[in-house]
């Protein structure tokens, strides 16, 4: 198959914002990627979309797929091990989608043990022969880009990547993401940088950095220190929703980061928590993503129990009203040169 016409498009976008919100189950749904989006991320992935559930028709898989209505675009990853099951949600995602659907991702790096038990995710390093009839039967079907995300290796401690990379480039890739761990570390450990350089030796399509990006300093240093044409934020947009427009302005402009304080981030889990009812989301989700604004403040570590116990959206608002006015009442401790108390919910002994 010849090379893919849409790799200077992709290009062109991530020059643009190289800084991308990336794929994470459970976690970048409508309101996750509207938050971010406000706070300058122009390219926004869904959670993981399993083809077998679109080729059932489940509804509450395509509620993953489908965009908001005031969302410009969206970006959907699809993972599963059936050329036929790949190439039927690529024309059924095109045609449901529409003008919004900027390309299409085939996740081949979640280390998930029920996603690789069946053949699925990181697994599919291991079949490259799979992997590339995937890539070809997508690739054959889309008017949009195809892209691809890999890790460093499976399990077999040998760097796979490279030549992994670049047959998926050979069976119509349109770009490749790589995220500098092996499956069998999951999440811990250190991810190997030095994986993106060797994955851009071998393949002519733009490569999209993975793996410790934290902050804004750390999504800057990986475009500066690699040949990534753009990198993915994950955990580093928890509760940070501002790391976006902060690396560009940091890579454009050498702008310092801004230390966001308690106020302003309450005020931010506030927007989040609008954006998650407002899209008639489930408000457990909530539960997760409220305590990552919460990092840093008084006694957060009581507030993080106070919060997995609230259902409702009115439960969540009035917390955050209730967190403000302890914050506000151990600044105002602090300036006057007393010890801040204990937790307001603890029980005395």
């Amino acid at each position: 198959m010849a090379l893919s016409p849409y790799a200077d498009e992709l290009r062109t976008r991530f020059s643009e914002q190289p800084f991308l919100l990336a794929p994470m189950a459970g976690v970048t749904d409508a309101a996750y990627r509207i938050m971010c989006r406000r706070h300058g991320a122009r390219t926004a992935y869904s959670e993981m979309v399993s083809v077998a559930g679109l080729a059932y028709a489940s509804e509450k898989t395509w509620e993953l797929v489908m965009p908001a209505d005031d969302e410009p675009d969206v970006c959907v990853q699809l993972f599963g091990s059936k050329p036929d099951q790949f190439a039927a949600a690529v024309e059924a995602v095109e045609r449901r989608v529409g003008d919004k659907l900027v390309l299409i991702d085939i996740n081949m790096a979640c280390p998930a043990r029920k996603v690789i038990s069946k053949g699925e995710g990181s697994a599919l390093m291991e079949r490259p022969d799979l992997a590339e009839d995937i890539v070809r039967a997508c690739a054959g079907r889309a008017h949009v880009p195809i892209t691809v995300k890999m890790r460093k290796d499976f399990k077999s401690g040998r760097l796979l990547a490279p030549d992994f990379a670049a047959r998926m480039e050979q069976a119509g890739a349109s770009a490749v993401a790589v995220h500098g761990r092996s499956a069998g570390q999951l999440y811990s450990g250190n991810a190997d940088w030095s994986v993106i350089d060797a994955v851009a030796d071998r393949v002519s399509v733009p490569v999209i950095g993975s793996g410790d990006v934290f902050s804004a300093e750390d999504a800057c240093r990986m475009l500066e220190q690699t040949a990534a044409s753009a990198v993915f934020v994950a955990r580093g947009t928890y509760g940070n929703p501002w790391v976006f427009e902060d690396a560009r302005a940091l890579a454009q402009e050498g702008a310092a980061v801004p230390v966001r304080g308690a106020f302003e981030r309450l005020d931010a889990l506030r927007e989040h928590l609008r954006l998650l009812h407002e899209h008639d989301a489930h408000m457990a989700r909530a539960r997760t993503f409220a305590t990552w604004y919460l990092k840093g403040m008084p006694h957060a570590a009581g507030w993080r129990g106070r919060v997995v116990a609230c259902s409702e959206f009115e439960d969540f608002m009035d917390l955050v009203d209730e967190i403000e006015a302890d914050v506000a009442r151990c600044q105002e401790l602090v300036r006057n040169g007393e010890a801040v108390p204990g937790f307001p919910g603890a029980r005395e002994g």
